[in-house]
């Protein structure tokens, strides 16, 4: 990889996209209540993200694949998402998504928006249908931290010269390592935790900030 002069982390859902998706998947399901509060509430940092999304693929069982046609359709991206990422790009930089969510969906959103490199969760899938169970090792708050330092060192970017943007409880971590950590359509405790808050649901809000 070419060296780049800096390197922005977003979070996917609420942040790059205006979607939870596993809340749009559960839907297909019938269950999108019940998964809205699960998802709700691993966002507060009230239980642990990995055991919380566990549970919440469990109930997206039996969902079929084809169903992901419908669930893509209704992806949008955040205001001002693709205006930043021209942006990041203009200035020599690298934007990278890293995603408590499924490859299933940014597979297809992210390249229209010019993201350079992504990284989420997979569903394992069975008689093209959902199995109910998350396929390899879930991305959680400590893999998020561990995508921009290894996205860092490859682009030669040093940490000073890193944005972590998020919007949950798993965020703060890659927020933490990142030379500047900010929140974004956030809960509260990750706008109490980060080093700036974007007030307006609105990524143009980000790019006087880039360096």
């Amino acid at each position: 990889m070419p060296d780049a002069r800096f390197l922005v982390v977003f979070d996917a859902d609420s942040t790059l996209l205006r979607n939870e998706v596993i809340e749009l998947i559960a839907d297909e399901a019938g269950r999108g209540p019940e998964v809205a509060a699960a998802t709700e509430a691993a966002m507060r940092g009230e239980v642990d993200f990995a055991t919380s999304l566990r549970s919440r693929v469990r109930a997206l069982e039996g969902v079929p694949v084809a169903a992901f046609e419908r669930v893509r359709a209704r992806v949008e991206p955040t205001p001002g998402a693709a205006e930043l990422i021209d942006a990041i790009h203009d200035r020599g930089g690298v934007a990278t998504v890293v995603s408590g969510g499924f490859h299933e969906v940014l597979d297809v959103v992210a390249p229209p928006l010019g993201v350079d490199i992504w990284r989420a969760n997979r569903l394992a899938v069975a008689s093209e249908a959902l199995s109910g169970e998350v396929g390899g090792d879930i991305v959680d708050a400590a893999g998020k931290a561990a995508a921009l330092l290894e996205w860092a060192e490859a682009y030669g970017v040093p940490l000073r010269r890193t944005i972590a943007i998020g919007d949950g409880a798993n965020d703060l971590q890659m927020m933490a390592v990142a030379g500047l950590g900010l929140a974004f359509n956030a809960k509260p405790a990750v706008r109490a935790q980060a080093d700036l808050v974007v007030g307006r649901v609105d990524l143009r809000e980000v790019i006087p900030l880039l360096p």
